[in-house]
């Protein structure tokens, strides 16, 4: 497994870095994601966020949280069957970036912690990554209770 923190800003700390790439573990392990994964994680501003997200997803404003999935369920890797099935080459999962501005304010707004929210958001963006959504009751049901529960394990309740 192979996850990759990008903050070219230097803003988090290592101990923050560290949350993030415990949570992801935690996650693939909870969602009984195969070990073998790459991931990068980008720590960016609200005008680097709100130019993705009116780029790529037409909504023009900033957001929290963005997922650009490289891997999809019917799309699987341009290596051929026999590399894929003896796991020769890790899969890359896509990339998540994250406004920095937006933990800050939503974990004030949530009268919880930085790190919280910073959880929050990876597990967020990493299960989006592996095909979970919430464009349903269902489906929210089922990622929100993923990410509460991956979160509590790790100590980050509200």
């Amino acid at each position: 497994m192979n996850i990759e923190v990008i903050d070219e800003q230097n803003r988090l700390k290592q101990a923050q870095i560290d949350i993030i790439t415990d949570l992801i573990q935690l996650a693939a392990a909870h969602i009984d994601r195969r070990q073998d994964f790459e991931v990068d994680i980008s720590i960016v501003d609200n005008e680097t966020i709100h130019q993705l997200n009116r780029d790529y997803r037409g909504i023009d404003r900033p957001t929290d949280v963005l997922s650009f999935a490289l891997e999809e369920e019917s799309d699987q890797d341009n290596f051929p069957d026999i590399y894929q099935q003896a796991n020769l080459f890790p899969s890359h999962l896509g990339d998540i970036i994250i406004s920095y501005p937006k933990i800050r304010e939503q974990a004030e707004a949530y009268g919880h912690s930085f790190e919280r929210e910073l959880g929050f958001l990876a597990v967020h963006g990493f299960l989006h990554l592996n095909g979970y959504d919430h464009q349903t009751p269902a489906e929210a049901e089922e990622m929100f209770s993923i990410q509460e529960e991956v979160l509590k394990r790790y100590g980050l309740s509200r």
